[in-house]
């Protein structure tokens, strides 16, 4: 499993994961479990989608 998301795609996948969240918490509705997944892709580099089309925005490639 290469890395396929880049550090300025993690930090926005970060704030819009934890924004989700907050939303979420604050209307008290089970959408706010919907921010896991950019949150959850930000923490392991890692965006199942990316892959499937082949997408990269992570600079470093590994060997």
């Amino acid at each position: 499993m290469n890395k396929n998301v880049g550090s300025m795609d993690r930090m926005l996948r970060i704030i819009v994961g934890a924004v989700i969240i907050a939303v979420g918490l604050y209307y008290k509705n089970w959408w706010g479990a919907v921010g896991l997944l950019p949150l959850l892709t930000a923490l392991i580099g890692w965006c199942p989608p990316y892959a499937l089309f082949g997408l990269s925005t992570c600079k470093v490639k590994a060997q």
